[in-house]
């Protein structure tokens, strides 16, 4: 910001050079206090809840970016009840979470954003147009990718615009590693509670729109509404209506991995009334974890609020690799994911022993590419 006003020294105590410092400095201060969504640059200021904005997320050296949303901490009763139509067992018992304030994409990861960390296009760009190789493009140079695919994991559904698909959840929080030193900034993965506590934004009801299921062709790709051309597929992010607190495609088209391991009584284990904090259910085992929200390919009743979704080794059979690859799901193309930023940012403890980022799951090997 202060670079603005780098005149040096005699042009600065020039009238009409001062002028303009004052008039640029001014104008910095309305974009940072304004309305308007924050660039990535003006975040960096944000330190309490009541600062934080939406904003916009650019990739240095790409012409890629992607928005985040503010969702406000505070308490909700997680899971739905016995009476909710279409509820599965592992819904409940309901109980209450306590929530911290963070970021959330507007929308799924697109393959705009994954390809650059996957198929690494952001260094190839880099690398062709001559660009600064700086202090976060080496740390993020320095995290894992994955093998090169052996098939388009788009399966022909299309890819500018569209969510990312058939990732495992290993992959899904490798990209978060590497998006954090890409960015300067900590991004993960929601946990369960987290995810929807943002998908719910203040509802009690089925789905975010209310219990009145016919309504939800305005807010999600679901087996009803996402044929094309006599295609049942998926479809580029945000074109449906979002949710309260401005998220798009919380129900349906992907479903989108958690943080946790899928353990069907796991609501079981706290007290419905007495709010538990950062719930979350540490996983070991590369199966079964949890995806939420539905996809283009499930009912409306499949894409409700609180419905959870257990990863298989189903969905990587056509995976030609022995052993099976951690990196993706290829029968699983209804599954993507999207990201968080905490407003506080954890300790490097807090990390390790919540394995909030990337840990190969037991019994997997992982290849790698070797640049």
């Amino acid at each position: 910001m202060l670079s603005t006003c780098s005149f040096g020294l005699n042009a600065f105590r020039d009238g009409a050079y001062r002028l303009s410092c004052l008039v640029a400095l001014a104008l910095t201060v309305v974009c940072v206090i304004g309305s308007a969504p924050l660039s990535s640059a003006a975040d960096d200021l944000v330190k309490t809840e009541a600062q934080m904005k939406p904003y916009v997320q650019e990739m240095r050296n790409t012409t890629v970016k992607f928005s985040m949303v503010p969702i406000p901490g505070g308490e909700f009763m997680m899971g739905s009840p016995a009476t909710e139509a279409n509820r599965n067992e592992d819904e409940g018992p309901q109980h209450k979470v306590k929530v911290e304030p963070f970021w959330m994409g507007k929308t799924e990861v697109t393959w705009d954003e994954f390809e650059l960390w996957s198929i690494r296009l952001e260094r190839a760009q880099r690398d062709f147009g001559g660009a600064e190789t700086g202090p976060l493009e080496k740390a993020a140079d320095a995290v894992t990718k994955p093998t090169n695919p052996y098939t388009d994991m788009s399966f022909d559904m299309g890819k500018d615009g569209y969510p990312a698909i058939c990732m495992t959840q290993h992959a899904a929080k490798t990209y978060c590693e590497w998006l954090s030193a890409k960015t300067g900034h900590y991004y993960r993965l929601p946990t369960e509670a987290e995810w929807e506590y943002a998908c719910r934004a203040g509802t009690t009801t089925a789905f975010s729109f209310g219990d009145d299921e016919s309504k939800i062709d305005d807010y999600a790709w679901h087996k009803g509404d996402s044929t094309e051309k006599g295609k049942l597929k998926y479809h580029k992010v945000g074109k449906k209506k979002p949710n309260p607190w401005g998220l798009h495609d919380m129900h349906g088209n992907v479903a989108e991995w958690v943080q946790d391991k899928y353990e069907p009584d796991f609501y079981s284990k706290f007290k419905p009334n007495e709010a538990a904090k950062f719930p979350l259910c540490i996983a070991d085992e590369e199966y079964p974890r949890v995806a939420r929200g539905g996809a283009w390919d499930r009912s409306a009743g499949e894409c409700r609020s609180a419905v959870r979704l257990a990863s298989d080794p189903e969905w990587k059979v056509q995976d030609p690799q022995n052993p099976k690859s951690a990196w993706y799901m290829t029968d699983a193309l209804w599954v993507g994911f999207r990201v968080v930023r905490p407003l506080r940012t954890p300790s490097d403890e807090e990390r390790k022993n919540l394995q909030l980022d990337a840990t190969v799951p037991k019994g997997v090997k992982p290849r790698i590419t070797i640049e």
